[in-house]
């Protein structure tokens, strides 16, 4: 008889713990985009001679300012592998629960990779640097690391659009699935427009908030 009235509460007492440790893991995830897109827009209009609408976000880190960015970089790989973490306990056993949190790992590891693999100055960027671009080994492998980690993000959004859609977050679903093709389209545009470069990356960031926030917040239908 002692033993059925202890069991229980052992049960209850293990619940609580899980759940907010993982919605706190959660939190790198929901402030990784909004803090590297706050970071690399301040140094953008501080920074001399960058120009938004020539240099793309990563020519931030070249320059004797350069480690600002190169830590913005770190720091963001750091939040939201920290994220895909907190994504991963949320999601265990849930559609979707395996894949989507490690291609997000994926992501945070291209931004490490960007850390140590600059990106080649051009445009006139920084100061005294040629209009073309010269491609070296290091740029070469940023835009490998750049590609790779928003092929697996925009990959990520289609894999987590199934939880999405388990918790009735239909509107979600669709939306995640749309997301990525606008980001790709970006992408595509870039050697157009540079804009079009940052705007596809800065809402792949901005869509991984709210899709986090929204799992985290969501209960599971069991």
């Amino acid at each position: 008889m002692t033993d059925t009235l202890t069991a229980p509460r052992d049960d209850v007492s293990a619940a609580p713990t899980s759940r907010p440790s993982a919605r706190w893991a959660t939190a790198g995830g929901m402030v990784a985009g909004p803090l590297f897109l706050a970071a690399g827009l301040a140094q953008g209009f501080a920074r001399d001679g960058f120009d938004f609408t020539r240099n793309a976000i990563s020519q931030l880190a070249l320059g004797e300012p350069g480690w600002i960015q190169t830590a913005d970089f770190v720091l963001t790989g750091a939040l939201l592998a920290l994220g895909a973490t907190g994504l991963r306990r949320v999601l265990r056993g849930a559609p979707g629960g395996a894949w989507g949190p490690a291609l997000v790992g994926v992501f945070a590891v291209s931004f490490w990779a960007a850390a140590v693999f600059p990106a080649d100055a051009g445009a006139g960027f920084p100061a005294g640097a040629p209009e073309t671009t010269a491609m070296s080994g290091h740029g070469a492998v940023h835009m490998a690391a750049g590609a790779v980690g928003y092929l697996a993000l925009c990959a990520a959004f289609v894999v987590l659009a199934r939880p999405l859609a388990a918790r009735g977050l239909r509107r979600w679903a669709v939306a995640s699935r749309v997301v990525p093709v606008v980001v790709l389209a970006g992408f595509m545009a870039s050697a157009a427009s540079v804009l079009a470069f940052t705007a596809g990356a800065g809402l792949g960031l901005l869509w991984l908030t709210a899709v986090t926030a929204r799992l985290a917040g969501a209960p599971a239908n069991r």
